[in-house]
């Protein structure tokens, strides 16, 4: 079985040849069949030089198109290469490579997709909002996915080749909530390992944890939105519905009590909010029903 170990990569000329040799020092010590390769986005500096004479396998993005982008082109690569196992780390060092054979592990008793959980292991160094809004933002992602998640938003991930190719992303944010949501809903088993993470520099793919928060909720809508069409529009209906029945109770009672409706206007909004729900919730079955 070959495993590829692949790393996205910026204008990472400065840590990627430490990262490299690490994951190729604890990989030698096993008797996996592995390559590694580096997916550079882009870069303006010596990332491909670097990468190429640390060993790796190197493909290029013509420019920049951002993290979601490179990891679909990753995997696509990977899938070309015959993988059968892609493990999926970062180029600034933050994972320690030393998880990686347990992750391969997990993977051998017949779990589908590992994940290295920070927050189920030790953290260096994080930004105390950062934290717990990661924190706070998985486990209302648990919930949704009906599964133990800790760390939704690590990029240190192992899974199957079969993951790579049944999801299909097409978020173009950052792919570890989609590959998440998506995993958990074609029954793939899902598992987490407490890992170590390292201080590293400032985060590339956000200004902050508000903008990232901000980005990573629209993005969980337009996933929720996407593939389950029913259970999105479905809930935004039933609020519509719920609030126009209540309020048309209110003016039913109010006017057997009072012989008055309380105004038209009233009557005239719980009849729109009532016909709102029932269109959005039919939208919902429609949506259902052109995405199978």
């Amino acid at each position: 079985m070959l495993t590829i170990i692949t790393i996205p990569a910026y204008n990472e000329e400065e840590t990627l040849p430490s990262v490299i040799k690490e994951i190729d020092m604890v990989m030698k010590k096993t008797k996996y069949v592995y390559k590694i390769m580096v997916l550079d986005d882009g870069s303006v500096d010596n990332t491909v030089k670097v990468a190429k004479k640390a060993g790796a396998i190197v493909y290029s993005n013509l420019r920049n198109r951002g993290l979601a982008e490179t990891f679909k082109h990753e995997m696509r690569r990977c899938l070309d290469l015959n993988a059968d196992i892609i493990v999926h780390t970062d180029a600034d060092g933050q994972y320690p490579a030393e998880y990686i054979p347990v992750m391969l592990k997990e993977i051998a008793k017949g779990n589908d997709l590992i994940l290295g959980s920070r927050f189920a292991g030790e953290i260096e160094d994080m930004p105390c909002l950062k934290k717990w809004g990661n924190i706070a933002f998985a486990k209302v992602f648990a919930q949704l996915t009906k599964t133990k998640i800790t760390d939704s938003t690590t990029g240190f991930r192992a899974f199957t080749k079969d993951v790579a190719k049944e999801i299909e992303l097409n978020t173009d944010f950052t792919y570890t909530h989609e590959q998440l949501l998506k995993a958990s809903r074609l029954k793939f088993k899902i598992k987490e390992i407490p890992i170590y993470a390292r201080k590293t520099r400032e985060s590339k793919l956000m200004k902050g944890p508000i903008d990232y928060a901000i980005k990573a909720w629209i993005n969980l809508f337009r996933i929720q939105r996407d593939y389950n069409p029913l259970g999105f529009f479905g809930k935004i209906g039933i609020i519509f519905l719920t609030v126009g029945i209540l309020l048309g109770l209110w003016i039913v009672q109010t006017f057997l009590l009072t012989g008055q409706t309380g105004g038209i206007p009233r009557t005239i909004l719980s009849v729109l909010l009532i016909l709102t729900g029932v269109q959005i919730i039919f939208f919902g079955f429609l949506a259902e029903m052109q995405k199978k």
